[in-house]
């Protein structure tokens, strides 16, 4: 399985990015999960291979598991659903959410209490009480986590920005009587060694904008969606093709977009914002940039 062609290179820099909060929050992880019933692993579902954390089973081992989707609103459900079915293959409960118009987040609740009615009647079998539930949330950095947190308790709770990073620690929430959460900053592993899946991470904002050549990620946005989605390029740009250096392309982009400097040049940095924000923000239309084959 393979997210494109391994061979196909997109990129001239490579990307990493595991800062030290991030092998400190896993050590965090470890000495809390004896007392944790169900992990909750969020990934986006318009990456839903990429942005699945590879080191996870290590981490939690056998402990129960909900996958939950979130960004279901700015998929391609087509491709999306396929993956939905892998995963459910494979044995995993798996939950896509809208977040903005809170579709399917109860789902998670009544999963959650049917998993826990089997691991108490297991307590209850062992001579112990039951017990209410204590789950653990993570994902990748900017995945969604804060604004899923939020939509379960039923007000603002956590902060919330489209941007990786802003939960720092590891917290507990209530979400209601009956389940208590373990709130984690978003985490990656310590070498991104699929490169493709490194740029569609960045694309979509799970790594540290700073780190990152914005015009190299601009074009790699550009060369994957022409090769998944090329009528939304022409729609949106006019871009039917895309020549070698791509300038013509951020060329036309900046006339279009208005992204010209003084006398009329492009700015190309400018550009290459508004190229990789457009691909965020759902204006290149639903898209999934994972797939099976």
């Amino acid at each position: 399985m393979s997210n494109m062609n391994e061979n196909e290179k997109f990129q001239k820099n490579v990307i990493n990015w595991y800062p030290g909060h991030m092998a400190k929050t896993k050590r965090e992880i470890k000495e809390k999960l004896d007392i944790i019933d169900i992990v909750y692993e969020v990934i986006d579902a318009r990456m839903p291979s990429s942005s699945k954390i590879v080191d996870l089973d290590d981490l939690i081992g056998s402990k129960k598991r909900i996958l939950i989707m979130t960004k279901y609103d700015l998929c391609d459900k087509t491709y999306t659903n396929e993956w939905i079915n892998y995963y459910q293959e494979k044995g995993y409960i798996v939950i896509p959410i809208d977040l903005l118009n809170n579709i399917n987040v109860s789902q998670i609740l009544i999963k959650s209490q049917e998993i826990m009615k089997e691991i108490n009647q297991k307590r209850i079998a062992k001579g112990l009480k039951e017990r209410n539930i204590r789950a653990l949330i993570v994902g990748v950095p900017n995945v969604g986590k804060s604004t899923l947190i939020n939509r379960l308790v039923g007000k603002k709770t956590v902060n919330v920005g489209n941007r990786p990073g802003v939960t720092k620690t590891l917290s507990w929430i209530r979400i209601n009587k009956n389940i208590e959460l373990l709130d984690t900053p978003g985490i990656l592993w310590p070498k991104l060694e699929n490169q493709n899946s490194a740029y569609i991470l960045a694309s979509l904002s799970s790594i540290k904008e700073e780190i990152l050549d914005t015009m190299d990620l601009a074009c790699f946005v550009l060369k994957i969606m022409m090769k998944l989605y090329p009528e939304k390029l022409k729609e949106r740009y006019g871009i039917s093709s895309l020549s070698d250096d791509m300038i013509e392309e951020f060329d036309l982009v900046a006339k279009k977009r208005g992204a010209l400097s003084k006398g009329g040049v492009a700015d190309y940095e400018k550009v290459s914002g508004i190229i990789i924000n457009d691909l965020k923000n759902g204006y290149l239309g639903p898209v999934t940039l994972d797939r099976l084959k």
